[in-house]
């Protein structure tokens, strides 16, 4: 149809171009009227196809770019989504990795604390051992020491042991080894 309409404007330039001067005015011609007012009709009875088919071109075209506008948009949209929620998926993780760290810190130092608190106690109940059994011995060695001096006494036999048929053994004296 574009074509129609060229070739009938081609055709009312091809006569004007050819028409013959206006004598003394050389910027005048003189074309056949009914000729041109012919063509001048055709074009525009040619015009509402053109310009209605140039109408749906440009709504097309027009929906074509609005909705590639929208889809960008939205690419753009999901684009900073995206990015956002990968961020705070990074900040999350360097959260929990900082209060990992504090955890480890903290389970250090208390494993620390516990191990020095152990070590105190153990030392403390092993000094405390030492010298109950200290005092033990002590007191284990002046009730063998009365013992012996209670025997000796009872039996007129000294510490060496009992007059009888019996071998005699010999008495432990812990002060002697002490």
């Amino acid at each position: 149809m574009a074509t129609e309409v060229d070739e009938l404007l081609d055709m009312l330039f091809e006569m004007i171009d050819e028409a013959k001067n206006v004598p003394l005015a050389s910027d005048k011609c003189m074309v056949e009227r009914d000729k041109a007012l012919d063509l001048i009709d055709e074009i525009r009875g040619q015009f509402p196809m053109e310009l209605a088919e140039a109408k749906k071109l440009r709504s097309a075209r027009d929906e074509y770019i609005a909705s590639a506008k929208r889809e960008g948009e939205l690419i753009l949209k999901q684009a900073e989504e995206k990015a956002k929620q990968m961020l705070a998926e990074d900040e999350l993780m360097a959260k929990a990795k900082r209060q990992g760290e504090e955890l480890i810190t903290q389970a250090k130092r208390y494993s620390k604390e516990l191990r020095q608190a152990a070590n105190t106690y153990c030392e403390d109940a092993m000094r405390r051992t030492e010298e109950a059994v200290g005092e033990a011995y002590d007191e284990i060695k002046k009730a063998r020491s009365r013992f012996r001096a209670a025997a000796a006494s009872a039996d007129g036999t000294g510490a060496q042991g009992i007059q009888n048929d019996q071998p005699q053994r010999e008495i432990f004296d812990a002060e002697a080894e002490g």
